[in-house]
């Protein structure tokens, strides 16, 4: 019987908050592809971010960004699917870790870059950014080694350091293009 405990737990019944948070998880992954490319039609419109009307003038950063961005996005659409298919469930305490990581972590630090991006002085954004994102670390890290740790299996895993290491790759490109690129080629 102690190989069932590393087993995935199956799902018995889906009633209407757990459709409900399932779909609210796949905006989650959808969500911050989905605002980038909504702020950079809004300041676009900006004189000092022309440049955004010409790909071909786009900072390497940019490129990079829609890149890893794409891939967590895809990994997170991914893992989201594979609890649907396999039929594994979420328990509470998970999903409670989940959102706190991505409501008091990923989104005020997606807001605090956002305003870095846009402010004559991006690095007074620099000291908060690192607060939030140490905070932020620490949420995914207890989600990923308390509850992901023993039941994923390597599928799974795979999808969720893929997701991890995408929105890594993206937030350090951000951050190249807020607090670097304008001290070193200004």
């Amino acid at each position: 019987m102690a190989h069932a405990v590393s087993q995935p737990t199956l799902v018995q019944t889906r009633g209407p908050l757990a459709r409900l948070r399932d779909a609210a998880n796949l905006l989650a992954s959808l969500a911050p592809g989905a605002l980038f490319c909504v702020a950079l039609a809004v300041v676009s419109s900006q004189p000092r971010f022309s440049w955004l009307a010409e790909p071909l003038r786009y900072p390497w950063e940019l490129w990079a960004i829609a890149l890893a961005g794409t891939t967590a996005t895809v990994a997170g659409v991914a893992d989201w699917r594979y609890h649907r298919v396999a039929r594994l469930r979420v328990g509470p305490r998970e999903h409670r870790a989940e959102f706190l990581a991505l409501a008091a972590g990923g989104f005020p630090l997606f807001l605090l870059m956002c305003a870095a991006s846009v402010a004559r002085r991006p690095l007074a954004f620099l000291l908060p950014v690192l607060v939030v994102l140490m905070g932020t670390v620490v949420l995914i890290c207890y989600d990923e080694f308390v509850f992901h740790r023993r039941r994923c299996d390597r599928w799974e895993s795979l999808l969720h350091r893929t997701l991890l290491i995408g929105h890594a790759m993206a937030f350090l490109c951000w951050a190249h293009f807020c607090f670097v690129r304008e001290h070193v080629h200004a």
